[in-house]
């Protein structure tokens, strides 16, 4: 068959802000900053995760994977993004184009799922402690990180080809700075309304879902934290959830509301910088919250650091 388009051979040009090259400039310099600042904090997570005995628990465990995932998450899309920002080429083959939008659906879709085992693990924590290592026992944690992995690259092997293979018509530009699922949907000229309703129906079992079970878990939560009669309990759940709360709260807003825009160029500009804030602000955050609220990895890090000294002095 006739291809109704070229980008297979010509790939596709992500055009991003190519038409103000002063904000291209700035972008560039803040997202390599944030790019370096979020690998190198990710990174530190998943080693101290690993080298330290004490964080040999189920909610490091599942920590170390969602830093493993945020890695994934801003390398899949992040390097290509400063090639673009900092020259005058603004194109990308038809195969990395593939692989980003594998990445990004697959990457995302388990970060969704995995959130919310992390609510399930932050509830077992706070109203059943003395049962909390008989229920999160490793078996079930390794069951559950694979149920987050299975479905989101379920979700990536049945959407990336199904959205690649879409004929455009010659169309290459892409009004991104990704191969964003929704932009090359947007980009065809043949009835996408069957793709939109599986992407839509993925939507609600990968994000949707996900999201009301988290709301769910911290409903038990916050009903079990009311009972608490001591001030000093009641503060110490709180500080159990606060920073699981806080990265569901940067990942799930910045998707929700980017998605809720409607489709003026206003809000395509301001889509932009929200692709960007959970592609790279929220996982150069995510290692911030949970080292600044949590005695027990700045105490690791200490610790592992100490080590390092300690063998250089030697």
């Amino acid at each position: 068959m006739e291809k109704a388009n070229d980008s297979s051979e010509y790939g596709f040009i992500l055009v991003g802000f190519s038409d103000r090259p002063k904000l291209e400039l700035i972008l560039f310099n803040v997202n390599l900053t944030l790019y370096s600042v979020a690998v190198l904090g990710n990174t530190t997570i998943i080693l101290v995760s690993i080298l330290d005995p004490q964080l040999h628990t189920p909610m490091y465990f599942f920590l170390a994977n969602l830093s493993f995932l945020d890695l994934c998450f801003s390398t899949s899309c992040i390097p290509q993004m400063l090639v673009n920002l900092w020259g005058p080429d603004k194109t990308i083959s038809y195969a990395g184009c593939a692989v980003q939008l594998f990445s990004f659906l697959s990457v995302g879709g388990i970060e969704c799922i995995l959130l919310a085992v992390m609510a399930y693990d932050r509830y077992v924590a706070v109203c059943k402690p003395l049962h909390y290592m008989s229920i999160m026992h490793p078996q079930l944690c390794l069951q559950l990180v694979a149920v987050a992995w299975g479905s989101g690259l379920v979700n990536a092997i049945v959407m990336s080809p199904l959205t690649m293979t879409l004929s455009r018509c010659g169309k290459r530009h892409i009004n991104h700075f990704l191969c964003e699922m929704p932009a090359l949907i947007k980009m065809a000229c043949v009835d996408v309304h069957a793709v939109e309703m599986l992407a839509f129906t993925f939507a609600i079992l990968i994000v949707l879902l996900p999201l009301f079970l988290i709301l769910v878990s911290y409903g038990y939560i916050a009903a079990a934290v009311m009972r608490i009669k001591s001030a000093a309990g009641q503060r110490k759940a709180f500080n159990t959830c606060s920073s699981h709360l806080t990265v569901v709260t940067l990942f799930y807003g910045s998707i929700i509301y980017m998605y809720m825009q409607p489709g003026n160029s206003s809000s395509q500009d301001k889509g932009k910088f929200l692709t960007l804030f959970y592609n790279l602000v929220t996982p150069m955050l995510n290692p911030l919250i949970y080292t600044l609220r949590n005695k027990e990895v700045k105490g690791a890090l200490k610790k592992t650091f100490g080590r390092q000294q300690e063998a250089r002095e030697r």
